[in-house]
């Protein structure tokens, strides 16, 4: 098992507080345009580009990468504001099955320019095209 080197570490690090700090940077971008916070986002998007809009609640755990209990929460609060409908899974009983409402559509669409200005300032404006593009690759 080979060491991390010091430099290794320290840019690890660094990548994780510039990840904390542009998260935030987006949150409060939502925030002041008195939208949800950005796991609504990323949870309405992935069961939106689903097929059918519809995506089992595992799948929506897994793309997202939240955890278990975080996910179960979302989907109750997503549920009780009309944005997503939950139905048992016909092929394993113990899952759900998520559904995007219209409502949930209208809102995900509403975030959207927010986020993607909040990326564009934050990040974007930072990087050359080059580099974005090397960054996608990663």
């Amino acid at each position: 098992m080979s060491k991390a080197t010091p430099a290794v570490v320290e840019a690890w690090a660094g990548l994780v507080r510039t990840e904390r700090a542009l998260l935030d940077k987006v949150e409060e971008a939502l925030k002041r345009a008195r939208l949800p916070p950005l796991d609504w986002y990323h949870v309405l998007h992935e069961i939106d580009r689903s097929p059918k809009g519809m995506l089992r609640q595992t799948g929506v755990q897994d793309r997202t990468q939240l955890a278990q209990y975080n996910v179960c929460r979302l989907v109750d609060r997503l549920q009780r504001e009309g944005l997503v409908e939950r139905h048992q899974c016909q092929i394993d009983g113990r899952n759900n099955v998520l559904v995007i409402t219209a409502k949930g559509r209208a809102l995900r669409r509403a975030m959207w320019p927010v986020y993607a200005a909040a990326i564009e300032e934050h990040f974007g404006a930072h990087l050359s095209p080059a580099e974005a593009e090397q960054l996608a690759r990663c």
